[in-house]
């Protein structure tokens, strides 16, 4: 990409955002790795496809490495909590500390406050409860976040130490962070962050992220989205059961180029098929 001062920003959430604030490398750098060549120009467009999906589907990780970015997330603090989690990046986060925490705080969408799941034991329930006791609920937060901050600055008008005065601020409390990872790792945050089954607010960040991503490295993410963030895992077991539902005849090699596999694809799916 040659716009880099281009600022790409994306509003999260009610008060969040995810800015791009620098990158290194781009789909020609994997490939590069790849062949450890700087023979620019020496291959097609879709050789350099064909490659990249080949080091996706055979999860050859180190040429995505190559590439890495650079974020400027501003995120509620429960959020940076399950976020922090990935711990194959650099981060960092502004410091109640040093700093005073501002008077900003997530309230959630009434579509948001949902019952918990019954059958999800970390997660809300697809349900949602009467617009009035959602907005109800609400209300209260909106209390509590009050009255939290306002006893803060009583604590800090006192005298006492910001590190202190800080510590009973709620979880909703916005914080900031300088967030820098490679792509590979970038890739199995997007993948866990994306799932449906990720916490609605992180699933926010995680797909502004990957507009940003997408558009840096659209080859790479392509190969993502087909070979890792909607593909499936079966379990030997799982594919036990596999075995039982269809039959083992191998398909015709033009029905598999009509579904987008390539020679090799088709080599290696057969490849797997053959040892079920």
């Amino acid at each position: 990409m040659e716009d880099r001062d281009k600022i790409r920003e994306y509003k999260c959430l009610d008060n969040g955002f995810v800015r791009l604030v620098d990158f290194m490398g781009s789909d020609e750098a994997i490939v590069q790795a790849a062949r450890v060549s700087y023979g620019k120009g020496t291959r097609s467009v879709s050789e350099d496809t064909a490659l990249i999906r080949y080091l996706m589907r055979q999860m050859h990780s180190s040429p995505f490495e190559m590439v890495e970015f650079k974020f400027h997330v501003k995120l509620p603090i429960f959020v940076a909590r399950q976020w922090i989690r990935h711990r194959t990046a650099n981060v960092n986060e502004y410091s109640g500390r040093y700093s005073e925490m501002p008077e900003e705080f997530y309230l959630p969408e009434a579509a948001q406050i949902r019952p918990q799941s019954q059958l999800n034991k970390q997660g809300r329930s697809d349900d949602t409860f009467e617009l009035e006791k959602s907005e109800g609920i609400i209300r209260q937060m909106q209390a509590t976040q009050k009255e939290m901050y306002s006893q803060y600055g009583n604590m800090l008008g006192e005298g006492l130490a910001r590190e202190l005065a800080r510590i009973n601020l709620p979880l909703s409390n916005y914080t900031e962070w300088y967030w820098k990872i490679d792509l590979h790792n970038l890739f199995h945050f997007l993948r866990l962050r994306l799932d449906s089954h990720a916490q609605y607010e992180i699933q926010v960040y995680g797909e502004a992220i990957a507009k940003i991503v997408k558009e840096i490295v659209p080859m790479a993410y392509s190969a993502f989205e087909d070979y890792q963030l909607n593909a499936v895992r079966f379990s030997r077991r799982e594919l036990n059961a596999v075995k039982l539902m269809i039959k083992m005849d191998l398909p015709q090699d033009e029905k598999l180029t009509e579904l987008g596999l390539g020679k090799r694809e088709i080599a290696e799916f057969k490849e797997k098929l053959s040892r079920m």
